[in-house]
Protein backbone atom coordinates (compact mmCIF):
# COMPACT_ATOMS: atom_id res chain seq x y z
CA UNK A 1 0.00 0.00 0.00
CA UNK A 2 1.32 3.22 -0.73
CA UNK A 3 0.76 6.14 2.10
CA UNK A 4 -2.39 7.82 0.67
CA UNK A 5 -3.66 4.58 0.77
CA UNK A 6 -2.98 3.56 3.79
CA UNK A 7 -4.21 7.19 4.81
CA UNK A 8 -7.61 6.44 3.11
CA UNK A 9 -8.01 2.38 4.26
CA UNK A 10 -7.32 3.60 8.29
CA UNK A 11 -10.07 3.48 10.34
CA UNK A 12 -11.54 3.53 14.21
CA UNK A 13 -11.78 0.16 15.01
CA UNK A 14 -13.45 -0.93 18.03
CA UNK A 15 -14.26 -4.31 17.53
CA UNK A 16 -10.99 -6.75 17.37
CA UNK A 17 -10.18 -10.56 16.60
CA UNK A 18 -8.57 -12.54 19.73
CA UNK A 19 -5.72 -13.27 17.90
CA UNK A 20 -2.65 -11.98 19.91
CA UNK A 21 -0.37 -9.89 17.91
CA UNK A 22 3.40 -10.88 18.25
CA UNK A 23 5.96 -8.79 19.72
CA UNK A 24 8.12 -8.43 16.30
CA UNK A 25 4.34 -6.74 14.68
CA UNK A 26 4.39 -4.50 17.91
CA UNK A 27 7.76 -3.54 17.89
CA UNK A 28 7.62 -2.44 14.07
CA UNK A 29 4.60 -0.46 15.10
CA UNK A 30 6.82 1.08 18.05
CA UNK A 31 9.99 1.74 15.40
CA UNK A 32 7.25 3.50 13.06
CA UNK A 33 6.19 5.94 16.46
CA UNK A 34 9.89 6.71 17.43
CA UNK A 35 10.30 7.71 13.84
CA UNK A 36 7.63 10.93 14.08
CA UNK A 37 9.52 14.53 13.90
CA UNK A 38 9.41 16.30 17.35
CA UNK A 39 10.72 19.70 17.99
CA UNK A 40 14.27 19.91 18.96
CA UNK A 41 14.32 16.26 18.26
CA UNK A 42 13.62 15.79 21.96
CA UNK A 43 11.60 12.61 20.88
CA UNK A 44 9.37 13.34 24.03
CA UNK A 45 7.59 9.83 24.02
CA UNK A 46 7.58 7.20 26.63
CA UNK A 47 5.29 3.70 25.38
CA UNK A 48 4.06 1.30 27.84
CA UNK A 49 2.58 -1.93 26.54
CA UNK A 50 -0.20 -3.69 27.73
CA UNK A 51 -0.95 -7.05 26.61
CA UNK A 52 -1.90 -10.79 27.40
CA UNK A 53 -2.80 -11.62 30.91
CA UNK A 54 -1.96 -7.86 31.89
CA UNK A 55 -5.27 -6.49 29.40
CA UNK A 56 -8.15 -7.93 31.97
CA UNK A 57 -6.26 -5.85 34.71
CA UNK A 58 -5.42 -2.61 32.96
CA UNK A 59 -9.65 -2.74 32.50
CA UNK A 60 -10.20 -3.69 35.91
CA UNK A 61 -8.01 -0.45 36.76
CA UNK A 62 -9.89 1.71 34.29
CA UNK A 63 -13.54 0.74 35.35
CA UNK A 64 -12.45 1.23 38.85
CA UNK A 65 -11.34 5.23 37.60
CA UNK A 66 -13.99 5.31 35.89
CA UNK A 67 -16.63 4.55 38.75
CA UNK A 68 -14.46 7.01 41.19
CA UNK A 69 -15.43 9.39 38.53
CA UNK A 70 -19.04 8.59 38.59
CA UNK A 71 -19.09 8.64 42.48
CA UNK A 72 -17.36 12.50 42.53
CA UNK A 73 -20.89 13.24 39.90
CA UNK A 74 -18.20 13.97 37.37
CA UNK A 75 -19.11 13.55 33.62
CA UNK A 76 -17.67 10.61 32.49
CA UNK A 77 -18.57 10.83 28.66
CA UNK A 78 -18.02 7.39 26.62
CA UNK A 79 -15.59 5.91 28.71
CA UNK A 80 -17.18 2.74 29.87
CA UNK A 81 -17.79 1.92 26.26
CA UNK A 82 -14.08 2.27 25.53
CA UNK A 83 -13.40 0.19 28.52
CA UNK A 84 -15.49 -2.41 26.92
CA UNK A 85 -13.31 -2.16 23.75
CA UNK A 86 -9.78 -1.93 25.44
CA UNK A 87 -10.82 -5.58 27.03
CA UNK A 88 -11.39 -6.72 22.98
CA UNK A 89 -8.23 -5.67 21.79
CA UNK A 90 -4.71 -8.11 22.26
CA UNK A 91 -2.93 -5.03 22.87
CA UNK A 92 -2.76 -1.57 24.36
CA UNK A 93 -0.37 0.65 23.93
CA UNK A 94 0.08 3.98 26.35
CA UNK A 95 1.33 6.78 25.69
CA UNK A 96 3.92 9.34 28.14
CA UNK A 97 5.04 12.89 27.13
CA UNK A 98 8.03 12.17 30.17
CA UNK A 99 8.70 15.90 30.40
CA UNK A 100 4.73 17.00 30.98
CA UNK A 101 2.95 17.77 33.93
CA UNK A 102 -0.30 16.51 35.20
CA UNK A 103 -3.35 18.06 33.62
CA UNK A 104 -4.26 19.64 37.50
CA UNK A 105 -0.46 20.84 38.05
CA UNK A 106 0.47 24.65 37.50
CA UNK A 107 1.88 25.07 34.77
CA UNK A 108 4.12 28.95 33.24
CA UNK A 109 3.70 30.42 30.13
CA UNK A 110 7.07 28.69 28.58
CA UNK A 111 5.90 25.13 29.93
CA UNK A 112 2.63 25.61 28.35
CA UNK A 113 4.24 26.36 24.99
CA UNK A 114 7.11 23.58 25.31
CA UNK A 115 4.30 21.25 26.55
CA UNK A 116 2.28 21.73 23.39
CA UNK A 117 5.00 21.47 21.08
CA UNK A 118 5.59 18.07 22.93
CA UNK A 119 2.10 17.01 22.69
CA UNK A 120 2.15 17.78 18.73
CA UNK A 121 5.30 15.67 18.61
CA UNK A 122 3.24 12.77 20.02
CA UNK A 123 0.61 12.80 17.99
CA UNK A 124 2.80 12.49 14.92
CA UNK A 125 4.50 9.37 16.84
CA UNK A 126 0.54 8.12 17.31
CA UNK A 127 -0.39 8.46 14.04
CA UNK A 128 2.42 7.04 12.77
CA UNK A 129 1.85 3.66 14.92
CA UNK A 130 -2.22 4.13 13.74
CA UNK A 131 -0.44 3.87 9.96
CA UNK A 132 2.29 1.45 10.48
CA UNK A 133 -0.78 -0.87 11.77
CA UNK A 134 -2.94 -0.19 8.58
CA UNK A 135 -0.21 -1.51 6.79
CA UNK A 136 0.54 -4.72 8.42
CA UNK A 137 -2.89 -5.62 8.64
CA UNK A 138 -4.30 -4.64 12.38
CA UNK A 139 -6.76 -2.48 13.09
CA UNK A 140 -6.15 0.27 15.70
CA UNK A 141 -8.13 3.00 18.07
CA UNK A 142 -6.89 5.99 19.44
CA UNK A 143 -7.89 6.71 23.08
CA UNK A 144 -8.35 9.66 24.75
CA UNK A 145 -11.35 8.30 27.37
CA UNK A 146 -8.16 6.90 29.68
CA UNK A 147 -8.41 10.59 31.19
CA UNK A 148 -11.29 9.07 32.81
CA UNK A 149 -9.18 7.05 34.69
CA UNK A 150 -5.71 8.86 34.74
CA UNK A 151 -4.87 8.95 38.53
CA UNK A 152 -5.46 5.01 38.28
CA UNK A 153 -4.09 4.05 34.95
CA UNK A 154 -0.92 6.19 35.76
CA UNK A 155 -0.18 4.76 39.41
CA UNK A 156 -1.09 0.96 38.20
CA UNK A 157 1.50 1.05 35.24
CA UNK A 158 4.06 3.23 37.36
CA UNK A 159 4.87 5.48 34.55
CA UNK A 160 6.43 8.99 34.98
CA UNK A 161 5.26 12.21 33.03
CA UNK A 162 1.71 13.11 31.62
CA UNK A 163 -0.29 10.75 29.92
CA UNK A 164 -0.85 11.55 26.71
CA UNK A 165 -3.23 8.81 24.90
CA UNK A 166 -3.96 4.81 24.43
CA UNK A 167 -3.97 3.25 21.35
CA UNK A 168 -5.72 -0.09 20.88
CA UNK A 169 -4.44 -2.61 18.44
CA UNK A 170 -5.29 -6.09 17.10
CA UNK A 171 -7.03 -7.90 13.95
CA UNK A 172 -9.92 -6.32 12.61
CA UNK A 173 -13.28 -7.83 13.43
CA UNK A 174 -15.14 -5.37 11.26
CA UNK A 175 -15.27 -3.33 8.51
CA UNK A 176 -16.54 0.43 8.93
CA UNK A 177 -17.46 2.27 6.34
CA UNK A 178 -15.43 5.67 5.90
CA UNK A 179 -16.10 8.50 7.98
CA UNK A 180 -17.58 11.88 6.80
CA UNK A 181 -15.02 14.55 6.43
CA UNK A 182 -16.07 18.59 5.89
CA UNK A 183 -14.83 19.62 2.07
CA UNK A 184 -10.89 20.67 1.86
CA UNK A 185 -12.22 23.84 0.86
CA UNK A 186 -14.50 24.27 4.03
CA UNK A 187 -11.71 23.96 6.42
CA UNK A 188 -9.13 25.66 4.10
CA UNK A 189 -8.43 29.43 4.33
CA UNK A 190 -6.06 30.10 0.97
CA UNK A 191 -4.09 33.91 1.10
Amino acid sequence: MNTLETIAARRSIRKFKSAPVPNDVIRTILTAAIQAPSAHNRQPWRFVVIQGEKVPEMVQVMRQGIANMKARGMDIGSSEFTADIMEGAPVTIFVYNPHGKDPWDQHDIDQNFQNLVNIQSIGAAIQNMCLAAQDLGLGSLWIADVFEAYVELRNWMGAEGQMVAAISFGYSDESPAPRPRMPVDKVTRWT
